[in-house]
């Protein structure tokens, strides 16, 4: 996003997109390194038994996914609009995930009853938000009227 050097209201939000960026970054990043380490049987519980590949495999790569937009989103500032979106798009990916742990009444992360499952739920809208937010993913599709083609002709360095 280019911003009006004068005028200091759009270079405290500018600030605060990316310091909230670098945070949702580092969020990933530490979740991914979760998935490979300490929390592999917790992530485990949520990759839905419908799911075509060994669930340990799915945490894994989920893990890998997690890690590299993290560090896209912390690292490649030039490219945050493609990051926010990949990071949209993985959010909604996983999104079955969350549901089959509400659906199935599956303990994991301390979520142990319904109506905690239930409320989590809501979360993951929050983190599409987010994403699309920090990054000026947002307004970039807003500006290309949500048509994916032309956003993606036009300059991600926005």
């Amino acid at each position: 996003m280019k911003t009006d050097r004068r005028n200091p209201v759009l270079q405290k939000m500018d600030l605060i997109r990316t310091i909230s960026r670098i945070l949702l970054g580092a969020f990933l990043i530490f979740a991914g390194v979760n998935h490979l380490t300490v929390a592999r049987v917790e992530f485990l519980a949520q990759v839905p038994q419908w799911v075509p590949l060994d669930g340990d495999l799915v945490v894994v790569l989920s893990g890998i996914v997690e890690i590299v937009l993290g560090l896209g989103l912390v690292l490649l500032g030039k490219l945050r609009v493609l990051m926010g979106l990949a990071t949209a798009a993985f959010f909604i990916l996983i999104f079955p995930g969350n549901i089959s742990q509400y659906v199935n009444g599956i303990d994991a992360f301390g979520l142990n009853t319904d109506q905690a499952r239930f409320i989590r739920l809501f979360f993951q809208p929050l983190l599409v938000i987010w994403a699309l937010w920090s990054t000026g993913a947002w307004r970039s599709l807003r500006a290309a009227n949500f048509n994916l083609r032309t956003l993606f002709a036009g300059d991600f360095r926005r």
